[in-house]
C-alpha cells in the first residue's frame, strides 16, 4: 500500500491503520520507519513534488521483491509544504521473519532515498527553494542528473 498525503503526515493514525490492517495477517515482525523534517539551514519545512507514476510502479517493484520473501512493504509520503519537526515519510515491512523485516526495511529506505522521484524544497521565509543539498539525483533524470 503506497499512500500520498498533502500536508504533514499523522503518524499515529497511518501507524494505527496498517497495524489494524495487519493484525490477523500472522505476520511475527513489524518494522516502521519514520523520516521527520529536521530543523537545520533557518527552514521553516520541506517541500516535496511527486511524479506518482514513477512512484508507483517503483513501489510496485518493491511490493514484488517483498512477497518473493513472504513479506509486504507499506508507505506514506507528503506532498507539499511539511514542517520542521513533522513527518514526510513513514514506511513499514510486515514479514514473518525478524530478519527479513530488518533487511527490507534498511533495503527500502535507502532505495528510496537514492530513486523515488520525489524532489524537495526548502521554505525560507515562506518561499520554496529547490533543495539542492537534499535531493538526490535520479538515473536517466536528464537535467536533474
Amino acid at each position: 500500500m503506497m499512500e500520498l498525503h498533502q500536508g504533514a503526515l499523522d503518524t499515529k493514525e497511518i501507524f494505527g491503520r496498517w497495524l489494524d490492517e495487519e493484525a490477523s495477517s500472522n505476520y511475527g515482525a513489524y518494522i516502521p520507519f519514520v523520516g521527520t523534517i529536521r530543523a537545520e539551514d533557518e527552514i521553516e519545512a520541506l517541500s516535496f513534488d511527486i511524479y506518482e507514476p514513477i512512484l508507483k510502479r517503483w513501489f510496485d517493484e518493491w511490493q514484488d521483491r517483498a512477497a518473493k520473501r513472504g513479506a509486504i512493504v507499506k508507505m506514506a509520503h507528503a506532498i507539499g509544504d511539511v514542517p520542521i519537526h513533522t513527518s514526510s515519510y513513514i514506511s513499514a515491512v510486515f514479514s514473518p521473519k525478524r530478519r527479513v523485516a530488518l533487511e527490507l526495511i534498511d533495503e527500502f529506505v535507502e532505495d528510496f532515498k537514492a530513486n523515488a522521484p520525489i524532489w524537495k524544497y526548502d521554505v525560507i521565509n515562506g518561499s520554496r527553494v529547490y533543495a539542492a543539498d537534499r535531493s538526490t539525483p535520479m538515473d536517466g533524470a536528464g537535467l536533474l542528473s
